[in-house]
């Protein structure tokens, strides 16, 4: 209970009076890992280290110390939110971000309530350390009878994608993923770059791993010619000659420790993921010590030293001494460290868009906003929770969206006579309901298309005024609107508009559009307000946006003015 007269809100009280603040309450606890705080009723404490962790969860954190302890990996702090009577995310990662000893953030994330506030300590965080985030509840389903399709297109954790995106977090999809993450942001400080080399002694291994780098959207590392010559000088001839780097499968410790110097120091490399699969002749612990050796030689020649990624199967207590011993972030399968190392990736190119100096909008551009708010304060005014046709075309237009123009027309008659321009101007006229009652109007046949002559206009008017009351009965119907029939050779149907989330507020959608387009599901969203670049970003995560470019006999369509239509939305 957290009314007024709750226990917790005379904690509230209390805490405000007394200058004290609640972590809490129904949580874990809190541990500060350097001062040796353990204030939590965690089974033990994780070591000390620069990895911190504020969980919804408490079962989660516990679980996340217990993993930290069996990988060596050092926490900075760990904070159980709970209910979040007081102290919220929002507090927590300003704390982290300006705590030197933390160099990454990890967030479990069951619910928001202070969206604002979130997203500018998220926003602040990101822009100086890594902050990997796992959101529990990603199928969470939007309200079944969604009145628009933007509505339904809007899901809850769709939203929350498009908030942590903006905000510049990093986004995994279970405690599986936000280990990996862990496990790299603990030991791989950032870096440039996502070209990848993969040397190892078993030659399929290799190919596997390239595969499952490019499935993720890295990059191979080509390497440059001078490196190729100084590894066959040091490698047997029947090795690949190229990435992934196979250095044969009877390779002893000082092959992996010649072949990794000599990749490390290729300018075209950035970073390296090193795997070895153990035979009769070659050893696990051998090449770890090797590898380690090659790194700490890579570490002490440069300031921006390249990471390099482990996967020794076979894997022993012993060799996870090594790899700790040696800041090396060891991975049980090449997919987790694959996954490990684009975590890192996407990571830094969220920050370096949070950095970015976004372009002016179109000096054209020049929005009226008086003008749709008067067309809105009618509807408020008279308790609408819809526009009328006219309405939204007086607020697309103020905007400079182009929208088809339509004529209200109250009897059949009116119906045909408003068509017979149209179809000396298009050669085809449509003809729907006007009723700010009815929003799915297709669904229940009050859409007509590709009405030819005066007759057919005034037959599809008189069939729409007869039977839609029917249907209907307590939805305003003010007659029919008639609109010109745009069709187009070639034309891609889309979908763009805005959808209201509680918590976040306004935000765009862009996609494939249709009458299925939620069966379809192609769709992305973005928090306003967009630039065009982030409107192009946002066109960009969409399968649609592959057949938005020329192919065969379809010329391309306009992607600027796509985007700058999504600029127009979101203002």
């Amino acid at each position: 209970d957290h009314g007024e007269n709750s226990l917790a809100a005379k904690l509230r009280e209390i805490a405000r009076r007394t200058g004290i603040r609640i972590v809490g309450p129904n949580c874990l606890g809190v541990m500060s890992l350097r001062t040796k705080l353990n204030a939590s009723f965690a089974a033990a404490a994780a070591p000390a280290g620069d990895l911190a962790i504020i969980s919804q969860s408490g079962a989660v954190a516990a679980g996340l110390i217990d993993w930290a302890r069996a990988h060596h990996l050092g926490l900075s702090g760990l904070v159980s939110v709970g209910d979040m009577s007081d102290v919220n995310f929002a507090d927590l990662l300003d704390h982290f971000a300006l705590d030197a000893s933390t160099r990454a953030i990890v967030l479990y994330i069951e619910s928001i309530t202070e969206a604002k506030r979130f997203l500018s300590a998220a926003r602040a965080a990101a822009r100086v350390k890594p902050v990997i985030v796992v959101k529990s509840g990603r199928h969470y389903e939007a309200a079944k009878a969604a009145a628009t399709h933007t509505g339904a297109l809007a899901g809850r954790d769709a939203v929350y994608e498009a908030a942590f995106r903006r905000a510049g977090l990093l986004r995994v999809n279970g405690l599986d993923e936000v280990f990996a993450a862990a496990e790299t942001l603990g030991r791989v400080r950032p870096f440039n770059g996502k070209r990848l080399a993969i040397l190892t002694n078993g030659g399929g291994l290799g190919v596997l791993a390239v595969d499952g780098l490019l499935d993720l959207g890295g990059e191979t590392a080509k390497l440059a010619p001078e490196t190729i010559e100084k590894l066959n000088a040091k490698l047997p001839s029947n090795w690949s000659k190229s990435n992934p780097i196979d250095i044969v499968g009877d390779a002893d410790p000082q092959r992996f420790t010649d072949s990794l110097t000599e990749t490390l120091a290729d300018k075209g490399v950035d970073a390296v993921l090193a795997m070895h699969c153990p035979t009769a002749l070659s050893t696990g612990a051998g090449a770890a010590e090797a590898v380690a050796k090659a790194v700490a030689a890579h570490r002490s020649k440069t300031l921006n030293a390249k990471p390099v990624f482990a996967v020794w199967f076979g894997g022993t207590p012993q060799l996870d001494a090594i790899f700790a011993t040696a800041r090396l972030p060891p991975f049980a399968t090449a997919a987790d460290a694959l996954r490990g190392f684009m975590q890192m990736v996407r990571w830094r190119e969220s920050r370096d868009a949070l950095m970015r100096t976004p372009p002016d909008l179109p000096p054209d551009f020049k929005p009226d906003p008086a003008r749709a708010r008067r067309a809105i304060r009618q509807a408020i005014s008279e308790g609408r929770q819809w526009l009328d046709q006219l309405e939204i075309v007086e607020v697309l237009d103020a905007y400079g969206v182009e929208c088809a123009s339509s004529v209200l027309a109250t009897t059949p008659q009116e119906a045909a006579a408003a068509g017979r321009a149209y179809l000396i101007t298009n050669g085809a006229v449509a003809v729907k309901i006007a009723s700010r009652d009815i929003t799915h109007k297709s669904d229940i046949g009050a859409v007509k298309l590709d009405l030819r002559t005066p007759e057919a206009v005034e037959e599809a008017a008189r069939d729409i005024l007869t039977r839609i009351p029917k249907l209907r009965p307590n939805a305003h119907i003010e007659g029919v609107t008639v609109h010109p029939m745009i069709v187009r050779p070639h034309g891609r149907e889309l979908i763009a508009g805005i959808g209201d989330d509680p918590v976040f507020g306004p935000v765009v959608i862009f996609g494939r559009g249709g009458k299925a387009v939620e069966r379809i599901a192609d769709a992305a969203l973005a928090l306003p307000p967009l630039d065009l670049d982030l409107a192009h970003s946002l066109i960009a995560r969409t399968r649609v946006r592959r057949v938005l470019d020329a192919y065969r006999d379809v010329p391309a369509a306009d992607m600027d003015q796509i985007a700058l239509t999504l600029v127009k939305l979101s203002q």
